[in-house]
């Protein structure tokens, strides 16, 4: 097991161990536990990620803390936009829209003034950041 995918796995029992608190680098942070199919493999994938509420609306940011390439988890909701969110202690289906143009832009920049990493991220890398907007698919 890779390092990231230890560390990974660490955060996520500690996140689903105390209703999506963790401590570490996330501590106080707004985390979320995305579920996503590989894009090559259709496994399921879960990553803890950083978030945003936001006009009654749930963001997530394909930063990679400034890496000139998006993370695989990005690749995977692209090619299949279904996915779960887990969030405190609960868990539900959405749908993973990209955020492009001016709206992407407003939304990191409220990110960025949110969370400062955000904007030191954008400057590490000459890539636009994705983001990618979380919307609760309907039930069935």
């Amino acid at each position: 097991m890779s390092d990231l995918n230890a560390w990974n796995k660490r955060v996520i029992e500690q996140f689903r161990a105390n209703d999506g608190r963790v401590g570490g680098d996330f501590e106080g942070a707004p985390l979320l536990l995305l579920h996503t199919h590989g894009a090559k493999t259709n496994e399921e994938r879960v990553n803890p990620v950083m978030y945003l509420e936001y006009e009654g609306r749930l963001f997530v940011f394909a930063s990679k803390a400034g890496a000139d390439t998006n993370p695989d988890w990005y690749y995977n909701l692209v090619a299949n936009p279904e996915v779960t969110v887990e969030l405190g202690g609960s868990a539900f289906a959405a749908t993973a829209t990209v955020i492009r143009g001016e709206e992407r832009g407003r939304i990191y920049g409220v990110q960025a003034q949110r969370l400062s990493q955000f904007g030191d991220y954008q400057t590490r890398t000459t890539r636009v950041i994705p983001v990618v907007e979380l919307r609760h698919s309907p039930s069935d």
